[in-house]
């Protein structure tokens, strides 16, 4: 018996169901099959370039910051960043071959580094899968690209988001994940980030960097 099948037998147990069969299952799986879509709030529909305007007013509004650059302004976007908060002109920098489009020699005084980040780091650069425009949301999915450490343990993160990656809703996302790895496979995380972390359960204050970054800043590459 898999897992899988360990677990939903489980599930069965404690609800007091057996497995479906027949007609039932039939239906079931035919509904699984068709990938119904939810309800979509009319805030997340629009054209790309309503879309953009929605996710940058609802990044900025969860506390991220946004610039809309070229693909060969990314690494001076970056550097400029870096100065104007008082950082380190160094960074961690995802195993994303995406990343690799960018002319990153281009500033020398620029330090990166690729792989896994360290305590030390208090930089990380990484791609996104895409980005929510009904919520400012970011979604990153794990991989030998992009190991999940990259974008939870440095202080900053510095995502580099094609404008073509971003959707209106939720809905959309798992099309593309289904397009990238295929119908019923998923990646071991994917992740929502919608803004820095921050909690209020202090005193009902906002602090920033609770449980994550306490900067986010998205990068919008135009295509």
């Amino acid at each position: 018996m898999s897992g899988r099948e360990q677990i939903l037998g489980a599930i069965r147990r404690s609800l007091k169901r057996d497995a479906l069969s027949g007609a039932a299952r039939e239906a079931a799986e035919a509904r699984l099959r068709q990938h119904p879509v939810n309800i979509v709030p009319a805030r997340a529909a629009g054209t790309p370039d309503e879309r953009l305007r929605t996710f940058e007013h609802w990044a900025t509004f969860n506390h991220a910051t946004v610039a809309r650059v070229t693909a060969a302004e990314v690494p001076a976007a970056v550097t400029d960043y870096l100065t104007s908060n008082n950082l380190p002109a160094r960074a961690v920098v995802a195993p994303d071959p995406a990343l690799d489009r960018y002319d990153w020699g281009g500033r020398p005084l620029l330090e990166l580094r690729r792989g896994l980040p360290v305590d030390a780091d208090r930089v990380a650069i990484t791609g996104a899968l895409a980005g929510i425009a009904e919520t400012g949301t970011l979604v990153l999915a794990s991989g030998p690209t992009h190991p999940t450490s990259i974008h939870l343990l440095p202080e900053t993160h510095v995502a580099v988001l094609r404008e073509a990656d971003v959707v209106g809703p939720m809905e959309e996302v798992f099309e593309r994940l289904r397009a990238r790895y295929g119908e019923g496979v998923m990646p071991r995380t994917v992740s929502t980030v919608t803004g820095p972390s921050r909690t209020g359960d202090i005193e009902q204050q906002l602090e920033l960097g609770a449980h994550g970054p306490r900067r986010l800043h998205i990068l919008l590459v135009r295509d």
